[in-house]
């Protein structure tokens, strides 16, 4: 029988193993490729930030970075994968607050847990949402939009990239706002929303200024606002909604790149290292502010304390526009 120093010893030996084998495998990490989830289709806003960021990765890490889109249910599909995968710093998540305080400020039940599923990096920053119109719309400004669509309430839809999504928000929030009924066109992402929109299939859409980008300059759309509280540097020329008549209004979608929670210290370290390194670097800003990003990192000391708030405050949003899952 083996005594109690023996027994002591030998848990102490195996715990110490056991330590060091840890702190072994963070001190190489990564060894292997590393997976950013971006939960969009490819050529929407963010699948552009996530390419952004996986480039700068690379050089930070010294592996490649492979971004992997997983579209659908509003984010949902690409966070559950991500929240149910291994905290083993090898699964990213790029995404915004359609993922982690729009959805479960209209769902009950989500396939992961917004709180207690993620382990923040860092914020990354911030981007503008314009109400867009296909060039046959003949209003040229807000409140030449909104005399049409009461004139003619038939006539108007509004599109956005998906049930829940910071463009739904701000879609249902405008109507909330000028007293219009706009049906709501939800689309899987912003590229297949920004076909239907030149076609012309739908009049309106609510989406990003670095989708909109490229076609406003071509002339196939035309954008009537931004929803954020104050002009976009992109678009120096275009009035806010508040500014056309609706004070306080105010929508647009903050990104944050996450992992999923339970991740070893050593290597959430290495990786807080590597974001905030990069995000400091001027050619990532420049990339950033190039794409129609606002560039604005900074590390998130209580991730659950700023999620249960924003999803208070965005379901009471929610309930006062009436947005609604399908």
């Amino acid at each position: 029988m083996q005594n109690k120093p023996f027994k002591l010893l030998r848990r102490t030996l195996i715990a110490s193993s056991l330590l060091f084998a840890g702190l072994a495998c963070a001190a190489g990490y990564p060894e292997r490729p590393v997976t950013l989830v971006a939960p969009y289709p490819a050529g929407g806003a963010a699948d552009v930030l996530a390419r952004i960021l996986a480039g700068k990765l690379e050089e930070q890490l010294g592996r490649p970075v492979i971004v992997d889109n997983k579209p659908g249910a509003g984010t949902a599909i690409g966070a559950a994968a991500v929240a149910n995968a291994k905290p083993d710093g090898y699964t990213l998540l790029i995404s915004s607050n359609s993922t982690f305080t729009l959805n479960p400020a209209l769902q009950a039940k989500l396939s992961y847990d917004p709180v207690k599923g993620f382990e923040p990096i860092g914020m990354v920053g911030t981007v503008a949402l314009a109400l867009l119109a296909n060039s046959s719309v003949a209003a040229t400004s807000v409140p030449q939009l909104v005399a049409a669509a009461k004139a003619n309430p038939d006539k108007f839809v509004y599109g956005s990239f998906g049930n829940g999504t910071s463009s739904n928000f701000a879609g249902a929030m405008f109507n909330a706002a000028t007293g219009l009924k706009m049906m709501h066109v939800p689309y899987k992402g912003s590229a297949p929303l920004m076909t239907d929109l030149i076609g012309g299939q739908i009049p309106l859409s609510f989406d990003t200024v670095v989708a909109a980008m490229s076609q406003l300059k071509s002339g196939k759309i035309k954008v009537l606002a931004v929803t954020t509280a104050k002009r976009s540097a992109l678009l120096p020329d275009v009035p806010t909604v508040a500014e056309a008549g609706y004070p306080g209004f105010e929508m647009n979608a903050w990104l944050a790149l996450v992992t999923p929670h339970g991740l070893q210290p050593d290597v959430k370290a290495r990786l807080d290292k590597a974001l905030a390194t990069l995000m400091a670097s001027p050619d990532t800003q420049n990339k950033m502010k190039a794409a129609g990003f606002e560039p604005g990192y900074h590390a998130i000391a209580d991730w659950p304390v700023m999620v249960s708030a924003e999803i208070t405050r965005m379901r009471g949003i929610a309930e006062r526009a009436q947005i609604r899952m399908d």
